[in-house]
């Protein structure tokens, strides 16, 4: 694996950090700055000529700094004569605008996967995207990882009673990717019927297994103010659910998710490090899991050419 050489961004270094102890590679060198009228600076401090190159950059908060960051990164390894460079982008930001939901709106997250392919990118490395169809947005390579067997892993660990636990989906839109937690977990789904009205989303309904005197297990892949959530977690609590975990794979907690959360009736609240997690947006019943041994795993078959799909039985 003397090709292989892993770089980071300044979003989240620790990330970085992990996965190279994972593979027992030092992290590649390079340094960032800012000029003084705060354009970003990048001098890559090593030979790359010929080399296989990740760059660990989520694209999250803020969005455009480390957006713009790894776009800048990625056209200093094309011109360094990288073989091949891969963005490791466990938060892809903008996932969200992924559609035309309306008239005269942009579809941002088809726009980002232009910019990071023209920028010089050969392929992507994402986890857990807020919608299957980015993919296709790209005309490179993508590896879609999952958290799920990280989360689920952690969850069997608790030794919580199967028969007593009730999978739930926080809206109809997340159905799918809730049931893959479900053989793992329990055979019992409930989901939030949720609605906008008049501008304003509501938990209507809950639709499914009964939750009273149950465990509800509530999965999303991403909290970002916590509405649809603690909206979830807030109607199993009034069905009569004696426990509650949320669990997401992206913490965003932006706006008044902290306050939001710190109010709901969860025992736990687990996440993973795809973004770093600051001390002011942390709560004391929150849980966070490291998916660098993962992302390690698939940086390694990808440099090696083997099946990535094969990490998720």
């Amino acid at each position: 694996m003397n090709d292989l050489k892993i770089f980071t961004g300044r979003a989240h270094p620790e990330l970085a950090k992990r996965m190279c102890d994972y593979l027992d590679l030092p992290l590649g060198r390079l340094t960032i700055g800012n000029f003084p009228d705060g354009e970003i600076s990048c001098k890559i401090e090593e030979d790359v000529r010929g080399r296989d190159v990740f760059i660990v950059q989520p694209t999250c908060t803020p969005v455009n700094e480390n957006l713009m960051e790894l776009l800048i990164l990625i056209d200093s390894f094309k011109r360094a004569s990288a073989e091949r460079i891969t963005a490791v982008t466990p938060y892809y930001g903008y996932a969200r605008q992924d559609r035309k939901d309306e008239g005269r709106v942009p579809i941002t997250a088809k726009l980002v996967a232009n910019l990071l392919t023209r920028a010089g990118a050969s392929r992507l490395l994402a986890m857990d995207l807020h919608a299957h169809q980015i993919q296709g947005f790209f005309d490179i390579p993508v590896d879609h990882l999952f958290a799920a067997p990280v989360i689920y892993q952690y969850i069997k660990g608790l030794a919580l009673d199967e028969s007593e636990c009730v999978v739930v989906s926080p809206d109809e839109g997340s159905i799918k990717r809730v049931l893959k937690y479900v053989p793992h977990l329990g055979g019992k789904l409930a989901i939030v019927d949720k609605r906008r009205l008049g501008g304003v989303t509501k938990q209507a309904n809950l639709i499914g297994a009964p939750i009273e005197g149950k465990i509800a297990l509530i999965f999303d892949d991403m909290i970002s103010t916590g509405s649809s959530i603690c909206g979830a977690a807030q109607m199993v609590a009034e069905a009569g659910a004696r426990e509650i975990y949320i669990a997401a794979t992206h913490g965003i907690f932006c706006g008044p998710a902290k306050e939001r959360l710190s109010k709901v009736p969860a025992k736990q609240i687990i996440i993973t490090d795809t973004i770093p997690m600051t001390p002011e947006r942390s709560l004391p019943t929150m849980k966070i899991l490291s998916v660098a041994p993962l992302l390690g795993e698939a940086v390694k078959r990808i440099h090696r050419n083997e099946s990535v799909s094969k990490l998720f039985p």
